[in-house]
């Protein structure tokens, strides 16, 4: 604003000039506006322009004969008028914010139409600069090729004052800047809002209350899925010639109380509760139902299958005689193994088990005739310390003897033996890699041991023979057909600290475990 020749009268009212207050606005001002008393008029501002100068060689502002660019006034919404420009004495002048001045007889404030002259009637009292002639405004000679510019009054704007359809806009303080959002984020954010409600408007209203059902029958629940994740086992129950039918859970608690002593450890009672539901799942998958007297049951009570006490015997056996605690420490063996069953390569697994072993267990082809994988034999060596069952002693007279084996008595010799009495001759041809007796000749008869224990009604298939007063002692060891888990030795090693899965790992070699819903559901598919 060097070059500009530009110079503006500022005429104050009187009350102005006694306070001795001037209207000024300093560009570097953040406010550049001026408070007024309520009732006092606003300041009329009056631009007056010098004759244009004769042009340059070199103007100001870089080209011949150019006009200095017109000054103006930053206002809130833009360039609002004309700057001050230098005096003659080439002081700057301030930027100010004007408006037209009222027309005659309009009340202090009212703005004059656009381009309008002030009123010589006006506030006059201008103390300082010239008074403004009557007439038409003072314009400047216009530069060559443009319209002279006629001459404008403004009124300034108080200081901080909010008017309805302005705002008060401060500058910026040093090193900020305002900060335009670009309309391609608002348009995103309304996207990303729209995306958030969406789950809003598509729920019914009702208050959070379900749409009522269309007319009609209501489907009634189905029940394969219980029946598939807990079938059902029918039992035949020999001491009463009837069939009782319960969930498979259920079943497998009278089937513990039958076949584990409940003092047992909770390991080992967990992988009897294992062991007895594969059994009963391989033969519900594989529709076994041999040894079973009646077709409506797939399993009888005895130990041809599975030791188990009815829901009434547990009723007045076990309830009734004050052994609930024994019981629920039952039921929670099962609970806690609830669906487990023993698998090998995919398939649930024969799960054999015995009471006692004597020190070995049997590979299934040496007591039955097929060959098992993951029947093997295995040590097992906790019986010989725990089991009360591990040594027994049978005593038979000879004629019963005989008889049982079903040999004819002159064909048994006769050694000479203490107080006279005799003992058959009986010779042992093999073992089985569980230490068990294979194979033995009676007289001139052979057997093999499997044969002598189930017709002698023996314990184990591990036995001995000697004649004590004329009868025929003999001793076995262990109790049970040997193959798969000894229930004494699972005792055994839970008291070592064993879990159930590892017990069941050491007897059954190769297994896995899997849930009883994954194998009826695959029946049911197949």
């Amino acid at each position: 604003m060097k070059d500009s020749k530009y110079r503006m009268n500022v005429h104050l009212s009187d009350k102005e000039q006694a306070s001795g207050r001037a209207v000024q606005a300093n560009e570097d001002d953040v406010h550049p506006y001026r408070e007024f008393t309520e009732g006092a008029a606003a300041p009329v501002l009056k631009w007056e322009f010098p004759e244009a100068p004769e042009p340059q060689a070199q103007g100001g502002h870089g080209r011949l004969g150019a006009e200095p660019p017109e000054p103006r006034v930053q206002g809130p919404r833009g360039n609002r008028g004309p700057v001050s420009g230098p005096d003659a004495s080439g002081k700057s002048g301030q930027a100010l914010r004007a408006a037209q001045t009222p027309p005659p007889g309009s009340p202090a404030g009212a703005r004059a139409p656009h381009g309008a002259a002030p009123d010589p009637g006006g506030p006059a009292a201008m103390p300082h600069g010239p008074q403004p002639a009557a007439g038409p405004p003072r314009t400047a000679p216009a530069a060559e090729g443009r319209a002279p510019r006629g001459g404008r009054t403004f009124r300034s704007r108080p200081r901080g004052l909010w008017r309805r359809g302005y705002a008060a806009r401060r500058r910026p303080a040093a090193g900020r800047r305002r900060v335009r959002v670009h309309p391609a984020v608002w348009a995103i954010a309304g996207l990303l809002a729209l995306a958030l409600a969406l789950p809003l408007l598509v729920v019914a209203p009702g208050n959070g209350q379900q749409e009522p059902l269309p007319p009609g029958p209501a489907p009634a629940p189905s029940a394969e899925p219980q029946a598939a994740e807990e079938p059902m086992v029918s039992v035949y129950l020999t001491r009463t010639d009837t069939v009782e039918e319960l969930p498979l859970e259920t079943y497998l608690v009278g089937v513990l109380a039958a076949e584990m002593p409940a003092e047992f450890q909770p390991e080992a009672l967990k992988a009897q509760a294992i062991a007895a539901r594969t059994y009963i799942v391989q033969r519900l998958l594989s529709g076994d139902r041999s040894g079973v007297p009646d077709p409506k049951a797939v399993v009888t009570d005895t130990i041809s299958h599975q030791a188990y006490l009815s829901q009434d015997q547990l009723e007045k056996e076990w309830k009734q005689a004050g052994k609930e605690a024994e019981l629920s420490k039952l039921k929670r063996a099962v609970d806690e193994t609830k669906g487990m069953v023993m698998t090998y390569q995919g398939k649930p697994i024969t799960a054999s088990f015995f009471s006692t072993s004597n020190g070995f267990t049997e590979n299934s082809e040496d007591y039955w005739k097929n060959e098992i994988p993951y029947l093997r034999s295995v040590e097992s060596p906790w019986d010989i310390k725990i089991s009360p069952k591990y040594k027994t002693i049978v005593t038979m007279n000879r004629a019963e003897f005989i008889d049982k084996l079903g040999l004819a008595d002159g064909a048994i010799p006769v050694s000479a033996g203490g107080q006279g009495s005799g003992t058959p001759i009986i010779k042992i041809l093999s073992y089985t890699e569980g230490r068990r007796i294979e194979r033995l000749k009676v007289g001139d008869k052979t057997f093999t041991g499997r044969e002598v224990r189930e017709k002698l009604g023996l314990k184990s298939s591990q036995f001995s023979f000697k004649t004590v007063d004329g009868k025929i002692e003999i001793t076995t060891y262990g109790n049970g057909h040997g193959v798969g888990m000894s229930q004494y030795g699972a005792e055994g090693m839970a008291r070592e600290g064993y879990k159930a899965q590892d017990i069941l790992k050491h007897y059954y070699t190769g297994i896995s475990f899997d849930q009883t819903s994954n194998l009826l559901s695959l029946k049911e598919s197949s």
